[in-house]
């Protein structure tokens, strides 16, 4: 068992006051037999007029955020602290029928899967072209090695690249492109997983990155994605195809969705000119809790935080 602590602050400067909008944050973790909430904290500067807690269609913990005065500076600095247990190698002990691909979801389970079953892009003949190049349609083989190697394909074979503005690729502009960031691999994973008949979900969170000894994780130092496939007997099993993870190794999830847009980990809007937004800074810093205090490094937003709280 490993105990994180999660600091993230994010700045937003303006040439003026400026009305603020509501504000929504996702960054508390979900409670799970793998992970366990310790603390959680928010401090907003200006001070808000309220800040109210709920649960989104997904069973996300939302922190929704108003403010009454106008401010030229807006600042989140939320911290959080959690038991973590890594699951080193997944362990897919899949129900019989499932265990070889292709195969049907239970009658019981199909209802409450079929949403995340669909495909939300209509790309699938280029997917379908590039998953041809290493995996067999009409083929059976073991339903973990197929999904593991899907996650190996994206890679390995893809670059990883930051990207500063908001939003997600579309699968075919990854493979176009042959890079792009955890979020754009996670969403092409998920709608490959979907048109190989698999239930997959967008998850979004935070990755430990080692200051030292062990592998390096790419995606660090802001906030992460990765997705989740729904296995028969194994239930929802977690894929990171930014670095090949599987299972839950340094990852601490936050919050799951059907879609990369509905997870964004902070969003908001203000009434100002366009001119008025002089930009943001991000801070992100995961460690382990016997681990020294690291300086945190200024970096670029973090993957799915608009640069400024432009969605109007």
């Amino acid at each position: 068992m490993t105990i994180y602590a999660v600091h993230h602050h994010t700045t937003y400067r303006y040439k003026r006051p400026v009305r603020l909008g509501r504000h929504q944050l996702l960054f508390r973790p979900r409670d799970s037999f793998d992970q366990r909430l310790l603390d959680c904290r928010i401090t907003v500067r200006p001070e808000p007029a309220e800040i109210r807690w709920i649960h989104d269609v997904f069973g996300n913990c939302v922190t929704l955020v108003d403010f009454a005065e106008p401010s030229d500076i807006l600042e989140f600095d939320t911290t959080i602290r959690l038991e973590h247990t890594p699951e080193s190698t997944p362990d897919f002990q899949i129900e019989e029928y499932a265990r070889r691909h292709p195969f049907s979801y239970g009658e019981h389970e199909l209802p409450d899967l079929l949403p995340y079953m669909r495909r939300h892009h209509s790309e699938a003949e280029k997917i379908d072209d590039w998953l041809s190049k290493f995996i067999m349609r009409d083929a059976s083989r073991p339903t973990g090695q197929l999904l593991m190697t899907l996650n190996e394909a994206i890679a390995e074979g893809f670059s990883y690249r930051r990207r500063t503005s908001p939003g997600t690729q579309t699968p075919a502009e990854t493979l176009d492109l042959q890079q792009g960031t955890c979020r754009d691999f996670a969403l092409l994973m998920m709608e490959a997983a979907r048109s190989l008949g698999f239930a997959a979900r967008f998850i979004t969170g935070y990755v430990y990155v080692p200051d030292r000894d062990g592998p390096i994780r790419l995606g660090g130092g802001s906030t992460h994605a990765w997705c989740s496939i729904y296995v028969p007997g194994s239930g929802w099993v977690e894929f990171d195809p930014t670095n090949g993870i599987v299972g839950n190794r340094d990852l601490i999830r936050v919050g799951v969705a059907r879609t990369p847009a509905q997870a964004i980990p902070l969003s908001g809007s203000y009434w100002g000119e366009a001119d008025d937004d002089l930009g943001m800074e991000v801070t992100v810093n995961v460690k382990t809790e016997d681990m020294s205090v690291l300086q945190p490094t200024e970096i670029e937003p973090a993957e799915g935080e608009p640069r400024s709280p432009t969605e109007r």
